[in-house]
């Protein structure tokens, strides 16, 4: 049973998405340099520390390769859905978008209210691992909407959250210390991370007219959310108890992996390759105000469901 109050992280957030949408309004700010910051500095920066901090071992790194093989399996079976019904831009805006989740600028916050530390750290990696999908196989798919093939990659290889993350386990696989006043350095990080990450949602909708409106996306769209992956999510849980007997712990971080909203990096990184990055807000901000609702709710079903209820 859920004995905590979601309700002020949740509004939370979505106030930092009003603040985005006033910015570009008020003080007509161009999101596209912040989506570039956040791509090229601030994640990389934020999931380097995480990464060193949680100490990866053998098991954490299976959970990242397991959520990242999943996602990549999402996104790649939408792409070849959705190419037939939809423009090529749009159908790889929607395969990004069926992968992964915002998991980590909306449902880490979510994680630490509702988790214990070790849930946190089992969250951190389970998030690596849709992340990695993001910036590789994610990317790629959102490229090739516009690119060539040998372009996409290259755009991939540019990407410094690869870099940060073999970083990371280098550091850790060595034994190599990083110095405190870095690390403390890095901290500050992990609050730019979520404030913009949501703040760039709301700037680009000021930027929104009813013509980027496009019901059949948007159903498309949350059905991947708030249908597919809750599903995915209650199966896996109830396979894993079954045969490997998970903690309680991980089905929880498992489960809220399944209900967040659609990914902010949506619009981030439709910004960064310029393919309708306001049909991917419009998307992304409906299911972010559905959120405060159906999380709770979708938990506490889901919950019963697999028996942790």
């Amino acid at each position: 049973m859920l004995d905590v109050d979601l309700s002020q992280p949740l509004w939370m957030l979505l106030a930092f998405v009003g603040l985005g949408w006033l910015s570009a309004r008020r003080l007509s700010l161009d999101p596209r340099p912040i989506a570039t910051l956040l791509i090229y500095i601030i994640a990389p920066l934020t999931f380097f520390r995480g990464l060193v901090l949680g100490g990866p071992s053998v098991d954490y790194l299976l959970l990242t390769a397991a959520l990242f093989l999943l996602s990549s399996i999402i996104g790649l079976t939408v792409s070849l859905i959705a190419r037939p019904f939809f423009a090529a831009e749009e159908a790889a805006l929607l395969a990004f978008s069926a992968g992964t989740g915002n998991t980590g600028y909306f449902g880490l916050p979510i994680a630490m209210v509702l988790l214990p530390p070790e849930g946190v750290t089992l969250y951190l990696f389970s998030l690596l691992g849709i992340t990695l999908y993001e910036f590789t196989v994610g990317y790629y798919l959102s490229a090739r909407g516009r690119f060539s093939i040998q372009e996409s990659l290259a755009k991939i290889l540019r990407l410094p959250l690869i870099y940060a993350f073999a970083a990371a386990l280098l550091v850790s696989g060595l034994g190599l210390a990083v110095p405190g006043a870095i690390m403390e350095g890095l901290d500050y990080f992990k609050y730019s991370y979520t404030v913009l990450g949501m703040m760039i949602i709301g700037m680009t909708l000021g930027r929104v007219t009813l013509r980027e409106v496009d019901a059949r996306f948007i159903a498309a769209c949350v059905a991947a959310r708030y249908v597919l992956w809750p599903l995915i999510s209650l199966v896996a849980v109830l396979l894993l108890r079954a045969s490997l007997g998970i903690s309680e712990t991980l089905a929880m971080a498992l489960l809220l992996l399944g209900i967040v909203p659609m990914a902010a990096n949506v619009v981030v990184v439709a910004m960064e390759l310029n393919i309708r990055p306001e049909k991917g807000a419009i998307a992304v901000l409906l299911t972010t105000l559905a959120a405060p609702l159906l999380i709770p709710v979708y938990l506490q079903i889901l919950l019963t469901l697999s028996g942790l209820g």
